[in-house]
């Protein structure tokens, strides 16, 4: 990780004095995963629509976003309405459409906010076509792909794929285009197989974008993304735009997956050690789950890191230790090759650092992030979108 460190004198008192635990941001961090993903994708010829799931604080949103008029994807209508108030215009709510919604996107047409919908059977499309002519409105919507069996979606070959497309585009809603997710990219370990995971997702959407023009239908929007294909595309000819939500932060997870370095890592836990038991070779920290959450992402990995890796203050990983059980405010952290740990290095109210292993599920424990520039000398505040 990169390095946490407080520089100034003014830092380190506003650093000490946070109550622990509380998750720390490293600002040019996050800037730096900012910027990079949004070069390679505008370089080869596609828009980003970054996912908002991960930060959900309209502080950060200011950063993740060049301006109100950017495309942006949330995963909750909580987060398009907080999106909505601030003034945001292009939202994409990316996750399949539940008909007791729709009044609420409704509500954000008449403020002039452009959201679209997802949805991927036939029932949604009637259901969706029924509000709009009910109520006298026209909210367009996005047909989901199945890129790779991973979850919901038509595939793109599927007859279904063209009737969804059709009642959408001569009913009371409007039909804009197609999206896939890549998520069994996540399963992807070296370079080669997340190109492969990237190329057929760009192949998949293209492909249904394809066979809906050939049946004289408009599909504006081409939408595909995950985190680990959204660095490893080489070509996106025929994709409109990209999505991507945990490149902001990083986690291990991204990191098992060589998508990233330790030192991406833009967010961790800082909490204190509360105790130690000698017998066990265990040091009790501060942050049990609802600190660190019981998010086991790596699990599955060839590297697991049990609750999450330890750095020190300065952000340096602490060697073969991790948090290896997470009781409600509890944490143990444990040397994983069976070493004595030097108990006497960690003391009782000593501060340490947890990198997450998912940093969307970690972020979401927090109301709160606590954001340090030390580039500029700078401490700041954010805050969380909380609820659905």
């Amino acid at each position: 990780m990169s390095s946490t460190q407080v520089h100034s004198s003014t830092q380190q008192a506003q650093y000490q004095a946070i109550d622990t635990p509380f998750l720390y941001v490293n600002k040019p961090v996050f800037i730096n995963n900012l910027n990079q993903l949004r070069n390679k994708i505008e370089g080869l010829g596609a828009n980003l629509r970054p996912h908002f799931k991960t930060l959900r604080s309209l502080e950060a949103a200011e950063l993740l976003l060049p301006s109100k008029d950017s495309p942006v994807t949330v995963s909750t209508v909580k987060e398009a309405e907080a999106l909505a108030s601030a003034g945001y215009k292009d939202i994409v709510y990316a996750v399949g459409i539940a008909d007791t919604k729709l009044p609420r996107i409704a509500s954000m047409l008449t403020q002039g906010i452009n959201v679209r919908v997802l949805l991927d059977s036939i029932e949604q499309a009637h259901q969706l076509n029924n509000f709009c002519e009910t109520h006298g409105c026209s909210i367009s919507a996005l047909i989901e792909l199945d890129c790779d069996g991973h979850r919901g979606g038509i595939a793109p070959e599927d007859d279904k794929l063209l009737e969804i497309a059709e009642l959408l585009t001569d009913g009371a809603a409007s039909f804009n285009g197609v999206l896939t997710h890549a998520g069994e990219s996540y399963q992807c370990f070296d370079k080669q197989q997340l190109i492969d995971a990237a190329q057929n997702e760009v192949a998949a959407a293209v492909k249904a974008a394809e066979r809906i023009r050939a049946a004289n239908m408009v599909c504006d929007i081409v939408s595909i993304g995950s985190t680990p294909t959204a660095q490893s595309y080489q070509n996106l000819e025929g994709i409109t735009e990209v999505r991507a939500g945990v490149y902001t932060f990083f986690d291990l997870v991204m990191a098992g997956l060589n998508v990233c370095q330790l030192s991406d890592i833009a967010a961790s836990v800082v909490t204190s050690v509360i105790g130690h038991n000698a017998d066990k070779n265990w040091i009790f920290v501060d942050a049990g789950w609802m600190a660190l959450s019981g998010d086991r992402g790596t699990a599955e990995q060839p590297k697991d890191c049990g609750y999450g890796l330890v750095c020190d203050e300065n952000g340096q990983v602490l060697s073969g230790l991790q948090v290896i059980t997470v009781n409600q405010e509890h944490g143990i952290i444990q040397a994983v090759d069976g070493s004595p740990i030097c108990l006497e290095e960690f003391p009782v109210g000593s501060r340490l650092h947890i990198l997450p292993n998912h940093a969307c599920a970690t972020a979401s424990m927090h109301a709160q992030y606590h954001v340090f520039d030390t580039d500029n000398d700078d401490y700041e505040i954010w805050n969380r979108v909380q609820g659905w």
